[in-house]
């Protein structure tokens, strides 16, 4: 049985060893155990507030199998991204170039190098240990998360984006870095990606700051820009059904897409219920929607609910997984976009998910 709850401190090792199955594009990631036991340090801290505004705290989120008591995998949500050191990205633009002597008008992509000090609320850090992939897991991992953040809004900004990872291949090479930020940085992509989970200094000393003409780029490189990582497709097409979008913004590394909502039209966010527990039944029948118990102290389960206005009746296994009794609140909501409707339909389709 698999649970999402809050980071805890005696997570960090579990935690680190975990991490240290995540590839290549996964810059959050690929951090020193002392970077990740302060991020942790400072999500506790983030969590233990009573109340909260975004300054970049990292809200860090883990999945654990109940059974054995194992971390399968990890999110994060990053309160803001920006402040001292800011979030760099590139914009892909357009120039018009024309002769009206030759009759000839051109529309060129170029990337533009933006640097945002005061930026939107950040999903990240997305890692379930492969072995758990399918099924839904990684789904229920990643959209565990606007649960809490449904819950507590305020500690969040009113755009939310997503750095998907790029084509990165299994030996490290990103075509995007080869053509471009190596001429600069003389480092390997590996050694950047590290570096940028310790410093953003060096981004500023040294990437060109004129624009890139994208043409002028090597093919392979071109080919990738707003492009995702293979394993990464599924989370793009998740994101979007939940209403994130791509604004032409690219990391400036792998050339990943940066995809954009806004807080209160992210599907899961503006359709989640807050309810109160009226009773708890021995077993219930109907879909199965995703359940957090609404506090700071968060957990989060997959199970079923049986909503009337307000109020809610959910089973032992998800009280107990969530450690909660009559008069607590939840927070529910469809796995899937899709499922209200087909309940609604009557579908035996949505009786089985």
């Amino acid at each position: 049985m698999l649970i999402v709850r809050r980071v805890r401190q005696e997570d960090l090792d579990p935690l680190f060893e975990l991490i240290q199955h995540s590839e290549y594009g996964l810059s959050t990631l690929k951090i020193s155990k002392e970077k990740l036991e302060d991020r942790i340090e400072q999500s506790l801290f983030a969590f233990q507030q009573t109340k909260a505004k975004p300054a970049g705290q990292p809200y860090v989120f883990v999945m654990e199998n109940l059974a054995d008591g194992k971390i399968v995998g990890t999110s994060t949500v990053y309160s803001k991204i920006g402040g001292f050191e800011p979030s760099y990205t590139y914009e892909i633009e357009i120039n018009v170039h024309e002769s009206v002597e030759l009759g000839i008008r051109k529309e060129i992509q170029v990337l533009h190098l933006r640097k945002d000090h005061n930026g939107p609320t950040e999903l990240g850090s997305l890692f379930l240990s492969p072995e758990y992939w399918g099924s839904g897991h990684g789904r229920f991992l990643s959209m565990s998360r606007f649960l809490f953040m449904a819950e507590f809004p305020k500690r969040f900004e009113k755009e939310v984006i997503a750095e998907m990872r790029g084509v990165v291949h299994k030996d490290g090479c990103a075509p995007l870095w080869k053509a471009l930020g190596s001429h600069f940085f003389q480092i390997e992509y590996p050694k950047a990606e590290t570096l940028t989970s310790e410093s953003k200094k060096f981004i500023g000393d040294l990437m060109p700051r004129h624009p890139i003409y994208i043409p002028l780029l090597p093919p392979e490189a071109q080919a990738v820009i707003g492009r995702v990582h293979p394993n990464t497709e599924p989370a793009l097409a998740l994101l979007h059904k939940e209403g994130f979008e791509f604004r032409n913004l690219v990391d400036i590394f792998d050339g990943g897409p940066t995809i954009h909502c806004d807080f209160d039209k992210i599907r899961a966010i503006r359709e989640s219920r807050r309810l109160k527990v009226r009773e708890i039944a021995r077993e219930l029948e109907g879909p199965t929607l995703m359940i957090a118990n609404g506090q700071l102290d968060f957990r989060a389960c997959l199970g079923r609910v049986h909503e009337s206005d307000a109020d809610a009746v959910i089973d032992q296994v998800t009280a107990l997984q969530l450690k909660l009794k009559v008069g607590d609140s939840i927070r529910c909501v469809e796995l899937k976009p899709a499922e209200k409707v087909r309940e609604a339909e009557g579908t035996s389709e949505a009786r089985g998910c």
